[in-house]
């Protein structure tokens, strides 16, 4: 059997690089899996429910962009190979996500945030202090993270008009997969964080929220 590839800092760095030009350049992401919302029909949505669809897809599109970014970071630091592979592995599947939502928001005629550079470079900078920490508080800020999302597809899940069969099948699917990232996250040894570093985390995503909704 052929052993794994050892990669060069240098080398890490050109993925890494390639790795943030897939995520924010426009269809640059592609899907290893078609999207959920292909067969459902596409209902008529009102402006003013178009609109707030489109930046519920937003928000959740920048959350996929800050996911990337985090499990990037995290991959560069990761101390144990099977770690990295883990994180590698987490945004290879997110790369699913990030397509969806942007396919979603231009079939609703709006685009992602302008602000998603910004925070995919605080997010790498972020997993990247997590896996220089230790890689079992890497995995958790993974699960942690991963909670964060979930609460939030809930929430926008209660938002979304009943009629809107194409985004709710998106959000359910991701909803299911963003979940599994928790659990295996703790199942590999990610530590459990305490309340107060959870309600920071849950303030955080707020001030995400409540930038990229228009813009």
């Amino acid at each position: 059997m052929a052993s794994e590839r050892q990669y060069s800092p240098v080398d890490r760095l050109l993925l890494q690089a390639d790795a943030a030009l897939r995520t924010l350049l426009p269809f640059s992401g592609a899907s290893s899996r078609p999207s959920p919302a292909i067969v459902q029909n596409e209902t008529e949505l009102s402006s003013e429910e178009s609109r707030h669809v489109a930046g519920l897809m937003r928000i959740n599109h920048t959350g996929e962009v800050c996911a990337q970014a985090l499990y990037q970071g995290q991959a560069l630091t990761a101390k144990l190979p099977q770690v990295r592979s883990a994180m590698e592995h987490a945004a290879d599947e997110e790369l699913d996500h990030l397509a969806w939502c942007e396919q979603r928001i231009r079939e609703l005629g709006s685009q992602p945030s302008v602000l998603n550079p910004l925070f995919y470079g605080l997010s790498f900078g972020v997993g990247a202090v997590a896996g220089l920490v230790s890689d079992r508080v890497s995995l958790g800020f993974v699960a942690a993270t991963e909670d964060q999302v979930c609460k939030h597809l809930d929430e926008h899940l209660e938002q979304l008009p009943e009629h809107d069969a194409k985004s709710r099948a998106i959000l359910e699917q991701m909803r299911i997969d963003e979940q599994q990232h928790a659990n295996s996250a703790l199942a590999a040894g990610g530590v459990r964080f305490p309340a107060p570093i959870k309600f920071g985390m849950t303030l955080l995503s707020k001030v995400m929220t409540k930038s990229t909704y228009r813009v």
